[in-house]
Parts: C-alpha cells; structure tokens; sequence
C-alpha cells in the first residue's frame, strides 16, 4: 500500500535492494523469503520475537536522489505481487515525468505531493466502515491470514506473545486467537514452528502452574497436549481462550455460526490495540454476567457500571457497591457478598434527581419508583452524565409504552398503586390480556391449588396453620421492612426466610420475582395467550410426546386427576414447545411444569418455564440434556473435593450418574415427597443450581457409611432411594399427598424421617463454600468433555447405524468385533462385504470391472494382513475417492495397481512382485549362494572388529529405533515406480471407467493421448536407466558379456528372428533366470490386437517383415498405439503379443514382461494434466449421500418385491 512520504536514514540496514532506477529503491526484509544466511536468520528471529513482522512489510520503496543522503519510504507490500504492481505504476507514470526537473529538491517535493495524491483518492474512494481496528491490529491479521492460510472471513479476535512448550524446549512466538482457530507462530535461528487447532477440537482448557511449566495454559485436543507460558497476561488471555471454546462448543451444540453483536455501545475513545471483535467479546462476557447476577432477560444488555454507596433504611448505612445500568434497568449490588442487591426496573421509576452534596453525601442521586420507594446513591464519579444516561433510557422507556398499546396493558395502573401500601402481585395484573376462550378456564387466573383447596374441605389443622400464619407474618414485615415486588432489597435476611419455607399463598409470586419471570411477563402481555392459539391443534412430534406424558404429571395429586389440570398443563407445554422449537418438549417438563401450574397461573408458569429451561438451566431440556450431563460431571467434581472417599466407591458402583439426572431434571421432584421436594424449589429460585449441588452433597455425606458398605449398584441405588422416600415436612399444610415410589425398606424397622429443613441446614453448614462464580467456572470446563464426547458418540452411532445397514444380523460380524479396541475400529468386514458395500458406493463405476477394483481396493486397506477391514480404513479408503483433489483420487487410483494391491494371479509374474521389494533385498536374492555367505562372513567379521573396537551407542539406536517409529506423511516421490504390465492393468480400468460418462468418446481420445505418451515416455526412460552389469567370474561373464552386448545392439541393428529362434541360444543358468531372459525377448516384441486384422499376422510363430520391423522398432513396443487407432477393446483380454505363446501371460495382457521399462505417479499425473477431459473427469464432485440413498430406495423395493412374491406363494 501507499505510505506517507517517511524518511529513513539508513536505506540498507537489514533490507536488500532487489530493483533500482534513479529515482526509486525496491527492498526486501532480511530474512523473508529464500536465503539471507546467517543475517537473515537473526532479522527473522527478531521481527518473531519483537514482534517487529506485524509492523514491518517485507517489501518497501524508497524514494532517492543522487546527491542526497536521505530516503523516503513511499509504498510497502506484504507479498512480492503487490510491491510490484506499485513499482511499474511509479515506472510506468514517474520516470518519464521525473527526469524533467534540474532541481532535486524540486524531485522529492513533486513525488511526495503525488503519493499524498494517491493516498487522498483512495481514502476518498474506500466506504466508511463502522468499526475500524487499529493500524497494528490490521497488519497482525493480515500476517495471520497470510502465515495460516486463513481465508477472508477469518477473523482476529487477540494475538499475544508466549512461548510454546516443544518438549522440554519453549520456542518464543506469538499466538493468535481467531473466531474458529487457535493458531501458533515461532521461527528462531532457522527452526519454525507453526501450530493450528480448531476451537470445535478442544477437549480441555485449564490454567495451571507446575515446576516444569511455570503458570502455564494447558490446551487439550483429542490426541495433543500443549503447553504455553510466558504471558504478560495470562489470565485475559485464559478468558479470551475460553469465551471462544465456549462460542465453538455452542456451534456444535446448535449449529449456529458466530455473529457479531451489531448494537454495541461505540466506546467514548479509541482503544489502542483492542480489536472490534475482541470489544465485542468481552461485552458479551460482562452482559452474561450482568444478566446471571440479577436474574434478567436475555436480550438486555450492559450499558455501564461504576462505583458508588447505596443508602439501606433497614439498618441505616451507606453499604459500598457498583451501579449497573442498562437499557431497562437500574441494580446495585453490594462489594460484601449478598450484603445487599437491588433491582429497579426503570418502567417503575417516576422521579430521578441529583440531591444537594456534603461531605457525608458527596454527589448523592436520588430515584423514586411508583411504589412509593425511594433509593439514594452516593458517591457517584460523573454524576451528571450518570443522569443524562438514565434519563435517555428513561424516554425510550416511556416512548414504548406510548407507541404500544400492548405494553401499556401490561405495565401497572400508578393510580391503582397510589390507593394501597403495597404494590401489587404479579398475579393480579395479567388476566386482562388473555382471550375469551383462556378467560373462561379458572387457572387462567389462579393456581391449580388454590382451586383445589376451594372445592376441598379444609380442616383445621392446628399448630401447622400456626406456623403457617407466622411466616406469612415474618413475610409481611420484611416487605414493610425492605419493599415488596421486584425493587425489594435482597439481603442475607430474604434468604433466611426463603429457608425457613415460603408460605404457600406467597410461592407463586416469590418465585416469579426471584426467577426474573416476573419481568419478561411484564412486558411480554399477551404473548402467551397469542402462543396458545397459534399452538392448539397443530401436530408435531413435540405435541404427540406432550400427548404421551400428559398423564404421568403428578398422577398423585388431585389437581391433575381431572380435565382441568390436564388441559392446563396441554396448553402451557405446547406454548412453549411453539417458542422454542429448539427445545420443543423434553421428558421431565411435564413434571416441573405441573409443580408450577399448582402455584401460579398458566401465564405465570409459562413464565416460570421459560426462566427455567433458557436461563436457570441452560441446555438441560433439549433432546441429549447437556445442561444435565455439565452439571453432573459438576456434581461428580464436587464429590472428589469435598467428599473423598465416597467418590471412589461411587465411581466404581456408577451410580453418580444413574442418580444425578433424575436429581437435576425434576429438581428433586420425582424422587421425594412432594411437601419436601417444593420446599427445595422454593430455595432453588432464589439460589440456583448451587443450591442443588449442595443438598445432592449433603444427602450422599448423610449416607457415606451406608454407601461405602454398598456391592453393587442396585444396592446403592435402594439406600438413597430408601432415603429420599423419607424426607419430610412437617410444617406443610397441604393436605398429604401419596408418594407413589415405593417405600423401600430393609428388615421390619421403619426408616427414620429426615426433616427437609434440616436437611438444607446441613447442606449450607458444611458445603456453603460453594459460589456461583466457581460453579460458572467449572459448567466450561464440563461443557467441553460433554459435548465432545456427544460428538464422539454421534460418530459411533453413523458408524454403528452403516454396519447395521448391511450386515446388523450378520452373526459373523459380531464374532469379529473386538470391544476392547476404539468405536471406529471395533466392527469389521471381509472381502465380500466389502466388495457389496464398494460396488453400492462406489463413485467408479467400471461395468463388470468394479468387483475386481473392489478387491484390489480391499487388499490396499488391508494393513495388517488378516482379510478383514474396520470401519475406519473403509471410510479412510472411500474418502480418496470422494473428497480427494484430482491428486489425491489419481494417487488411490495409482495404488490400486501396485502390489498389494494387485495381487500376484493378476500380475501373473513373480518378478513384477519382487521389483518393488528394496533394492538391496532384490540384490541380496540374485546373489549366489557362495557370494551371499561370503558377504555374511564378511559383514559378521567387519561387525565383530567394530564390535570390538567401539563401545555400543545405546543412544544411537534408541534414536534410530525412534526414528523408524516417527510416521512419515507420504508424498508423491515416495510411491514406488509401475511396470508395464501395471500399467496396462491401469488403462483398462480407465477404459472401464469412461464407459458410461456422457462425454466418453473425448475421454476415451484423451486417455489413449496419454497412455501413448507414457509408453514412449518409459521406454525412453529405460534406455537412461540401464546401467552397466557387475562382472561374474568364469563362463558366467563371457555369457553376461554376450546378452549385453546383444542388448546394446539392439537399437541400432534391429534382429529378424522368430520367437522360436529368439529362445534357441538359452543355456541351463540363463533358464535358471528364464523371467529375465523373457524380458529380453519380450523387448524385441510387438503387441498387435486380434480383432480387424488377420490371423497370420495376430500368430505367434508368423515372423515380421522388415518394413514392419522398421516401423515398429523406430518408436517403442507399444508406438503403434496411437491417439486415432486405440479404443477400449485394443487393451482388452483378447490382447497378444506377437512372439510369445497364446496361453502365457505376456500373449494375454497388453504389456511385456519388461523390467527395466517403468513409469512413475509424478510423470502420469503430468500426462493426464494435459488432457482437460480427464482433469474434469476426475476433479468432478460426487455426493456419496445420493449413493446412499439410492441404495436404500433398491432395498426398500427389493424387499417390497420379496414380500409380494412369498404372499402371492403362500397364496
């Protein structure tokens, strides 16, 4: 790009000049690009380690005049292609235009007056972009982007410099944190390093310190550690690294991609170095934060926060706090842990004013809500801007209300208000904004309870009522005391008092304010009712599961034992099932929900669902409950910590996670009385999932003696079940209710009662240490095995669903399967199987062909040599051919001709099979006997004085043995070199292959081009590759002598014999290495086909004439191949060679028996890149899906046949 014209003093300091003229310098960084020596080593170490790379283009142009000292820089460029493309433009436009002036002040003042030019036009031209990074940012990520390969979309979030644990050794770099990748870069003294892992690959995450790695981040995947340390901040890099591991497990969870958050707030200043996206990020984490402290819906969003003091009247103190304020709220929340939190929603406040200030209350501010309460702040840092925010909010909030008849529904009467002490319930404002039809059913408007208990007889109950009365009492002075709805101040005290039980007529509307259903119902009137009618009638698997399980809510209780209670619970279910499709319904719902409808109306438990399935327990109620698992293996954690010994034993009997599920998904509800279970509803809307960890802590330290004694699972399972069954309240006034779970007991002594109070003051007494912020901590931590492991098993099952397909009755396969190996390589198939499953989904049809490509494949996968393939070298073979690039199919294509794949009987010559062994082993073998136990003699005598000599270097060969373990990744150079014979099998297959493409015939011109070229390609080669014989002592060598010479000859001085009279001069040695001699006379050969010519030519023993000779001997033996005259049938079965015996191999194949002639995979895939028919043929996708599905339909119609056929028999 264009740089402002910049002077630089020294010009040749760590650049080399690559171009000049006398005007202009182009330069390139040492170090960049090839070479540099010793120098560009140390520049390239110090722009990793300075991080001078991302500030420094490797390319730069100087502007010089011939007397002057001084340079400017004018352009850089991140690649040599953009460098010169400024270069020629200032050539091409400057040059000319330069050489005019005398003056060379005159020269520096016309060209930096030109690149401002060009600067100012660009600026003018580029579109105004809402957040714009930092200069250093951009060029961080355009380096990230270039070092990675990383496409446009990819965006940098932070890069930090670290080190990066290789072994014992760190290599100083710098990490990038991208939104999809983790990405690595370190080059020292000529060593580069270069890491990239996925965030979706992540297994675990964690910060640790140990002796070897001083405060170190450990990232995990499935089959790496790394380790990086050194960080200037290591915990914002932890947090950065966990945000975008969580946003990665989220898309696998949902299969939603990061979008960026549009209506964020633009900061007051730049920040320097920060990102868009990482101001984003960290955005989210503080409105996440925000939204779980005070319990409010999701869409709200942080706006500012700052410190100031809160005047409490219950106890008369100025308590030290931050002040939050967002688009709808106003909360406070004290620095002491549950001191005090406040929440005032701002559709409450009617007056917000700035007190006078002293020096007891400095800047004090003061806000009045409708219900007559008034809260004073104190010591507030811009007040006045503090105030100018809250009354911007304050006018979109009124605006709402004005230009929405439906808002203004649901907000509460201020008159109504004004005529009481006491603000309102929830539940006494909403019924106006349900339809006729809801308006008719009574629990539109109250609780299934209360209408249970207006039809029932109450009777008195004496000291339970008492009791009762006294809480509603204790209640009724804390709302006088600190406020009633949701600005009440919640303190230490409202906790105490939610621990002692809630009174029954107070449930409904205390879990609304402590859950935050109470505000998203509020200004939400109508969306429920709205929900219902959409909903009512309309059939979906969610509706038909509801259907199901209707029935088995609470059969116990009288409220859902008639059809009011049902047809309650039917449309609450449904309603949300409508909202969150993602959701839909899942089994426990109906449990927690039927709980819900007892206290409150359908309205309100619509709410309360809402609140519990999206906010207070995420994820725990879609189809693979993740949110139950996380916090299982929270729970499994927590025992390991606080309860040490259990832990083992409770791992070794599994029933951590038999138990925990049903725990966590009914909220206890389905597993104790129901007087006890609500009790713990009661503290869970106030506490959260803490609270539920806690008391499952308690109640396995309540039986730890039991547990520990337990054998088996079964016997685990009936203590705590026999446990649970006897968790009382004896407070309840509630008329019992029949605990349909067995009561189980042992021996003829009753169990003994656990009072559920007691059981929850034991839970805070001994476990109270736990905090939410821990628990948060440790929900990713969870996350990331879970939903991992979830991926894991969905493979398994695609895996364990193919082989049923196929071969699920198959009794072999279940004898072949070994469980002791990992899911993918556990079911196993032979070459039967095989070959169905290959010609089903195959995407090279070859006719009649295929089953032998079928094979020849199966032997290629078949490793370890047992005749049998797991499911993951089926997929590794089957992904060549499908996802491969042209290289990549060609290369499985090459190999499917080549030993092992080509089995011997196919290539009907042992020699063919011995010439890809090693070339010492080939050797070794075509030694004499005398020869090779002279060499060992030899060799055994050479070791022994070594052996004598020098100690042994253990080392040396645990190295060498370590190498030969190293896998090395293989490359085209590494395949081993085709016969002629291998060849020819090749085009065959090719020729099968075209068959049945549209475009056959330009693809059957292209492939007889190319094999033509190949042919002449090899035979060439072999005459380069020949190499001089070794000379044998005795007649061996005069005979050796004279079949060289008779080779050499060869060319020149072409030889008009007869098949016959070519294998006269043969003596017994040379019969002894007939294979050999065959190829010699092979050589002078020439294939012709049978078919269109007439039998005296096509016969072996008919001799050539030497025109014919000529011709044929002027090209290779296969010149006559040609691109016009070689169709599919000229390399077909019926294929001779002239010269040779009908039945032999060489008569039946197009190919000699030559050893010396030989092609490689780099010549042929250079051959088929000249021919754009086979380039597409071969670059074309394919969707192994529509194979797929096509093979089901034939079963599906195949069986359907079958069942016609034996009806119309039996019949």
């Amino acid at each position: 790009m264009w740089l402002s014209p910049e002077e630089v003093l020294v010009a040749n300091a760590l650049w080399v000049t690559e171009r000049a003229n006398p005007f202009f310098l182009l330069q390139r960084r040492r170090g960049h690009g090839k070479g540099g020596g010793l120098t560009g080593l140390l520049v390239g170490t110090l722009d990793v380690v300075l991080d001078s790379s991302a500030r420094v283009a490797p390319y730069r142009i100087l502007h010089q005049t011939q007397d002057s000292q001084i340079y400017w820089a004018v352009a850089c460029g991140s690649s040599r292609k953009e460098i010169t493309k400024h270069w020629e433009w200032l050539e091409s436009n400057l040059l000319q235009t330069l050489s005019i002036f005398e003056n060379e002040e005159d020269i520096t003042t016309f060209v930096k007056g030109k690149i401002h030019g060009i600067i100012a036009e660009e600026n003018k031209n580029l579109q105004p972009q809402g957040d714009e990074d930092p200069g250093k940012f951009k060029e961080a990520e355009l380096k990230m982007r270039k070092q990675f390969g990383m496409p446009e979309v990819e965006k940098l979030v932070n890069y930090y410099s670290c080190s990066y644990w290789k072994g014992r050794v760190p290599r100083q770099g710098w990490l990038y944190l991208t939104v999809n990748h983790l990405c690595f870069y370190s080059f020292l003294l000529g060593k580069e390093v270069t890491l990239v892992v996925q965030w979706v690959d992540v297994t675990e995450l964690e910060k640790n310190a140990t002796l070897l790695f001083p405060e170190c981040i450990k990232v995990n995947t499935r089959d790496k550690e790394l380790y990086f340390s050194m960080f200037l901040n290591i915990n914002e890099t932890f947090k950065l690294m966990e945000q975008l591991a969580n946003i990665a497990m989220r898309q696998l969870l949902d299969n939603e991609g990061f979008l960026e958050d549009k209506s964020l707030p633009k900061p007051v200043r730049p920040l320097k170095n920060i990102s868009a996206l990482k101001r984003d990020l960290d955005a989210r984490a503080k409105n996440e934060c925000y939204r779980a402290t005070f319990r409010l819906p999701k869409d709200e969003r942080l706006d500012g926060h700052t410190d100031c003091t809160l005047w409490t009247p219950f106890n008369k103190m100025h308590i030290p706090g931050q002040m939050f304020i967002s688009n709808n709220y106003i909360c406070f929340a004290s620095k002491e842990e549950e001191a005090c939190y406040l929440i005032i929603p701002l559709r409450e406040v009617t007056v917000v004013e700035k007190a006078d200030s002293s020096s007891v209350l400095p800047s004090p501010l003061s806000i009045s809500t409708k219900s007559k309460m008034t809260f004073l702040f104190a010591n507030l840092k811009d007040r006045d801007f503090l105030v100018q925010r809250i009354s911007d909010f304050l006018q979109k909030t009124s605006a709402k209300k004005t230009h929405g008849n439906r808002e203004k529904a649901g907000v509460m009467d201020p008159a109504q208000e004004e005529g009481s002490d006491l603000p309102a319930s929830p539940s006494s404002t909403l019924s106006s904004s349900l339809t006729s039809f809801l308006e008719e059913a009574p629990t539109a408007s109250h609780g299934l309870l209360k209408l249970f208990q207006k039809n029932s007889s109450i009777e008195f109950l004496g000291p339970k009522e008492a009791k009762e009365k006294m809480k509603e009492e204790s209640w009724n002075i804390h709302f006088f005391e600190y406020g009633r709805g949701m600005c009440m101040y919640r303190t230490a005290k409202t906790r105490e008092l939610v621990l002692k039980g809630i009174p029954e007529n107070l449930r409904g509307e205390l879990w609304l304010l402590f859950s935050g259903a109470w505000n998203e119902m509020v200004t939400h009137p109508g969306y429920y009712s709205e929900l219902v009618e959409k909903s009512m009638g309309k059939q979906s698997v969610a509706a038909e599961e509801i259907e199901r399980d209707l029935h088995r809510s609470m059969p116990e209780h009288p409220a859902f034992q008639n059809a009011m209670g049902i047809a309650a619970l039917r449309r609450v279910l449904t309603a949300y099932a409508y909202r969150n499709p993602t959701i839909g319904y899942c089994q426990a719902m109906n449990i927690v929900t039927s709980v819900l409808l007892l206290y409150g109306n359908e309205e309100e438990a619509f709410w309360l669902l809402v609140a519990l399935c999206e906010r207070m327990l995420p994820d725990y109620y879609n189809t693979r409950v993740v949110g139950a698992l996380v916090d299982q293996g929270i729970f499994e954690e927590l025992t390991r910590e606080f309860l040490p010994q259990l832990s083992e034993k409770m791992q070794d009997l599994g029933v951590i996670s038999t138990i925990s599920l049903s725990w966590f998904l009914t909220l206890f509800l389905s597993v104790m009385p129901f007087e006890s279970a609500v009790v713990i509803v009661d503290c869970f809307f106030y506490e959260g999932i803490k609270l539920i960890l806690q008391v499952s802590l308690a109640i396995l330290d309540a039986n730890m003696e039991q547990l520990l004694n337990c054998s088996d699972e079964g016997e685990a399972m009936t203590v705590l079940g026999r446990y649970l069954d006897n968790v009382v309240n004896k407070q309840s006034v509630s008329p019992p209710i029949p605990h349909l779970h067995a009561l189980l007991t042992s021996g003829d002594e009753p169990p003994p009662e656990i009072d559920i109070f007691e059981l929850l003051k034991t839970s805070y007494e001994k476990f109270s240490s736990l905090r939410s912020d821990d628990i948060e901590q440790m929900r990713f931590k969870q996350r990331l095995k879970v939903i991992q492991s979830l991926e894991d098993t969905a493979k398994r099952s695609v895996a364990k669903y193919l082989m049923s397909c196929y071969w699920g009755n198959n009794r072999m396969s279940a004898i072949r399967r070994d469980q002791s190996l990992p899911y993918l390589e556990q079911y196993r198939i032979d070459g039967n199987q095989f070959r169905d499953l290959f010609v089903s989904l195959t995407p090279w049809a070859c006719g009649s062909h295929t089953p032998v490509l079928a094979g020849r494949m199966f032997r290629l996968l078949d490793e370890n040599k047992d005749s049998l393939i797991n499911f993951k070298e089926f997929v590794t073979g089957m992904s060549g051919m499908y996802h491969g690039d042209l290289t990549e199919k060609l290369k499985v294509l090459y190999k499917l001709h080549l030993p092992p794949a080509l089995s011997t009987e196919e290539a009907e010559s042992a020699l063919e099979a011995a010439h890809y062994f090693p070339e010492d082993l080939s050797t070794e073998e075509a030694a004499s006997p005398e020869e090779k136990e002279g060499s060992r003699n030899g060799d055994f005598k050479e070791k022994r004085e070594e052996k004598g000599a020098n100690s042994p270097d253990y080392r040396y060969y645990l190295q060498m043995w370590a190498s030969e373990k190293e896998s090395k990744k293989e490359t085209i150079k590494d395949l081993p070199k085709m016969s002629q014979e291998q060849f020819i099998e090749l085009c065959k297959t090719l020729y099968n292959m075209f068959s049945e493409d549209p475009v056959e015939q330009e693809l059957y011109h292209a492939i007889a081009t190319v094999a033509s070229l190949l042919l002449r390609i090899g035979e060439v080669g072999k005459k380069f590759s020949s190499r001089p014989p070794k000379k044998p002592e005795g007649n061996s060598a005069s005979n050796e002598q004279d079949l060289t010479s008779e080779e050499e000859s060869l060319p020149s001085e072409p030889r008009h014999t007869s098949a016959g009279e070519q294998h006269s001069p043969m003596d017994p040695e040379h019969k002894a290495g007939g294979d050999m001699q065959s190829g010699k006379t092979l050589r002078e050969s020439q294939l012709v086909s049978e078919e269109g010519r007439g039998e005296g030519r096509g016969s072996p023993s008919q001799p050539l004439s030497d025109d014919e000779t000529k011709d044929d001997m002027s090209m290779s033996s296969y010149s006559m191949v040609s691109t016009s005259s070689l169709q599919c049938e000229d390399i077909a079965d019926d294929t001779v060679l002239v010269g040779c015996e009908a039945g032999s191999p060489a008569s039946r194949y197009g190919s000699t028996v030559d050893t010396d002639w030989s092609i490689s995979f780099e010549q042929i895939l250079a051959s088929i890149l000249t021919e754009t028919a086979l380039v597409n043929f071969f670059e074309k996708k394919a969707d192994i899906g529509l194979k797929i599905k096509e093979q089901k339909k034939m079963e599906r119609q195949f069986s359907s046949s079958s069942d016609y056929e034996l009806s119309s028999i039996s019949g």
